[in-house]
C-alpha cells in the first residue's frame, strides 16, 4: 500500500482522491455514488474499487444540507431474472429520485466464494442509512446477519422465512398461482405442465404450492412427469419446454413460474410448429416487459414489481424518520392478466 493510500485511509479520502485513483473525473465519481445509469459498467466498477480501497465516505452532513433526509439507500440483489431486476430497479430509482434519496446497487453472490465476507466488509464502510433486499437475498442468513451486525435498518421484499425479523413488503405468490391454475382448469385443461423456479428461491416454492393447491381444489392430481425444474432464466425455460413437449402425451397447457421461462416455452412451441394457444396454452408469472414483447402476448400473473420496490423505499424511509405509525408489513396483491397465449384446449 502506498504512503498516500495509507494517509487517505487514516485521514479520510476526498472525492478528488477517488477520482484520481480511478482515473476519472470527480463528476463521474458523483454519478456512481448517486447510482446514475449513464456510467459504463467497467468505469463504475473501477470507481467502486477505488472507494473501497481508499475507505472513502461521502459527506452525509453536506448532502443533507441540500435536502432534508436525503437518505443514502443500498439495494442488495441477486436474481437470475433480468425482467424482474429491471422492474425492481425502475421502481426503486423512480421513488428515490422523487424523494431526493440516493440509491446504490450492490450485487450479492457474484464476487466468488467469499462474497459474504466481502458484503460484510462493504457494509462497514458504506455509510448506508438503510437497505432494501428483494428475494432471494432477503432470505440469506449470512447477509441478514451482516446487515444486522452493521447496525443498518433494512426492509425485505417478499421474504420466505422469518417475516417478523424486519419490516417487509409481502406478496400473495401462493394465492396468485392457485388462481392462475384454477383459471387454466376453468378453460378445460387437466394436463398442465409446471416449470419450477430455483429450489432455494422462496417465490418458487410458494408458486409451486399454489399450483398444487389449485389442482387439489378441483380433484386433480399432479403428474410428476409434468413437473420440470427451471432457474427463472430463458435458457432454463427452453430446456424445460423441450422436456415437456417431447413427452409421448404432451400437456395442453404449461404454467411457467416466471415470464422469462414462459416466453422461452412460446419460442420453443413455435420451433415445434405448435400454435399458441390453439395447440398449447402458455402462462407465466410477474408480468415483466417481456410478456408483451412476444407473440402471442403472454397471459400471466401481474406482480407489481416496481410498486413493491417503491413501497419498500417508502417503508424504509418511514422507519428512518422515526414514524411511530410506520407499518411492520405491507402487502401488495397480484392479479391475473389475460392476453392471447391462453385458450381452451383443442377438442
Amino acid at each position: 500500500m502506498s504512503v498516500k493510500t495509507r494517509a487517505n485511509k487514516q485521514s479520510g479520502a476526498t472525492i478528488k482522491d477517488v477520482a484520481s485513483a480511478a482515473g476519472v473525473s470527480a463528476m463521474t465519481v458523483s454519478r456512481v455514488l448517486n447510482a446514475e445509469p449513464n456510467v459504463r459498467p467497467a468505469t463504475r466498477e473501477r470507481v467502486q474499487a477505488a472507494i473501497r480501497d481508499l475507505n472513502y465516505r461521502p459527506n452525509l452532513s453536506a448532502r443533507n444540507l441540500a435536502r432534508a433526509n436525503a437518505y443514502f439507500i443500498g439495494l442488495l440483489y441477486d436474481n437470475p431474472s433480468v425482467g424482474y431486476i429491471s422492474e425492481l430497479l425502475i421502481g426503486a430509482l423512480n421513488r428515490c429520485r422523487a424523494s431526493g434519496y440516493h440509491l446504490v446497487l450492490e450485487s450479492c453472490g457474484a464476487a466468488g466464494e467469499d462474497w459474504a465476507s466481502q458484503i460484510a466488509a462493504m457494509l462497514q464502510t458504506s455509510n448506508f442509512d438503510g437497505i432494501i433486499m428483494p428475494p432471494p437475498v432477503c432470505d440469506l442468513p449470512e447477509v441478514l446477519d451482516a446487515v444486522t451486525a452493521a447496525g443498518i435498518p433494512y426492509v425485505r421484499i417478499s421474504p420466505d422465512t422469518d417475516p417478523d425479523r424486519a419490516p417487509c413488503i409481502l406478496t400473495d405468490d401462493r394465492a396468485a398461482a392457485r388462481r392462475m391454475t384454477e383459471y387454466l382448469i376453468g378453460l378445460g385443461h387437466t394436463r398442465i405442465g409446471f416449470i419450477l423456479g430455483p429450489e432455494a428461491h422462496g417465490a418458487s416454492r410458494e408458486r409451486y404450492a399454489g399450483f398444487l393447491e389449485g389442482l387439489d381444489a378441483h380433484g386433480l392430481t399432479s403428474d410428476p412427469a409434468l413437473i420440470v425444474p427451471g432457474a427463472f432464466t430463458y435458457r432454463s425455460g427452453l430446456d424445460a419446454a423441450e422436456t415437456l413437449l417431447s413427452l409421448p402425451t404432451r400437456p395442453t397447457a404449461i404454467f411457467a413460474s416466471n415470464d422469462d421461462m414462459a416466453v422461452a416455452v412460446i419460442a420453443l412451441a413455435h420451433k415445434h410448429a405448435l400454435d399458441v394457444p390453439r395447440d398449447l396454452t402458455v402462462v407465466g408469472f410477474d408480468d415483466t416487459q417481456t410478456a408483451t414483447a412476444i407473440w402471442p402476448q403472454l397471459t400471466t400473473v401481474r406482480q407489481p414489481i416496481s410498486d413493491m420496490s417503491s413501497a419498500a423505499i417508502d417503508l424504509l424511509a418511514s422507519h428512518l424518520d422515526g414514524d411511530a405509525k410506520a407499518e411492520a408489513r405491507h402487502e401488495i396483491r397480484s392479479e391475473i392478466i389475460i392476453r392471447d397465449s391462453s385458450a381452451a384446449p383443442a377438442v
